[in-house]
């Protein structure tokens, strides 16, 4: 049996995962794969890499490719979901922004440095116009950390994935403002640089499992129900939600990655680029 650490957010995006191990297809492959919840997010996922605290991880696109710029020894080995993530910019149900244009030079809460909910502050502030030196920043860690900060005023919006939030926006919490789609693929699959070199086959069969899962996935008998149960969320919410999502089975291609880097650059979210093999191994 090969033991693979594997990171992701306790998301919906992940089910297909947790579905593979209960149904022992990495078992009957000799695999152990141990799945760790980060509810941190990327930002955390990227130091656990670059740790050895995880062989691989299904992480935020922009978020991977900024940091194995910055010296992350990891590669991109395929694109898990390919459609955009639809980020929800959301206040405290009771303060006063009624719009997206109230936000401007706001104090946005983070789950930490690196993270998507940083990164996708300025994707925002670009597509506004704003000048994003004026950005200001709270670190908060989870959700439940930005439902304090927006609460008490410590920080005035947040940026998380739109129906992962929904029942925050449902129960009154929370006021969702307006959207910002990623303009880049969801979620792709990176592992360690070290363990890819000593186990390409362990991972291709890993990805071979998965891709099975996420093609017929939407087909399964009552998965909207079932993730309705497991994510407290409305029926008619996951059934958009699913409509929405297309995973992927297929690498990130050299003009796919080129395009993706070079938004990265123009939003100032880095400051120098990678190259292609640098960032990307097709298996």
């Amino acid at each position: 049996m090969k033991t693979v650490k594997i990171v992701g957010v306790p998301e919906h995006f992940n089910l297909p995962w947790h579905l593979c191990i209960e149904n022992g297809e990495f078992e009957a492959e000799n695999i152990d794969l141990q799945w760790k919840d980060i509810p941190e997010g990327t930002g955390k996922m990227c130091q656990m890499l670059r740790d050895g605290e995880a062989d691989m991880a299904v992480i935020l696109t922009e978020g991977i490719v900024k940091d194995i710029v910055a010296g992350n020894p990891s590669k991109i080995v395929q694109i898990y979901v390919q459609s955009p993530l639809i980020w929800g910019i959301h206040v405290a149900a009771k303060s006063d922004f009624q719009t997206v244009k109230d936000l401007k030079d706001k104090k946005v809460a983070i789950s930490r440095l690196g993270s998507g909910s940083q990164l996708m502050a300025y994707v925002n502030a670009h597509e506004q116009g704003w000048e994003t030196d004026n950005l200001q920043f709270e670190i908060i860690n989870t959700i439940d950390g930005a439902v304090e900060a927006l609460t008490n005023g410590t920080a005035d919006y947040f940026m998380w994935e739109r129906f992962m939030t929904k029942p925050l926006v449902d129960k009154g919490i929370f006021r969702r403002v307006g959207d910002c789609p990623t303009p880049w693929p969801s979620f792709v699959i990176a592992v360690r640089n070290e363990f890819l070199k000593k186990n390409p086959k362990i991972v291709e069969n890993i990805l071979e499992i998965i891709n099975r899962t996420t093609e017929d996935f939407t087909q399964i008998p009552n998965i909207d129900k079932t993730l309705s149960g497991l994510f407290d969320q409305k029926i008619e919410d996951i059934q958009e939600w699913l409509k929405l999502t297309q995973w992927s089975q297929k690498n990130l291609t050299e003009k796919a990655f080129i395009k993706i880097q070079n938004q990265l650059f123009d939003l100032g979210i880095i400051d120098k680029k990678s190259t292609f093999v640098e960032t990307v191994k097709a298996l």
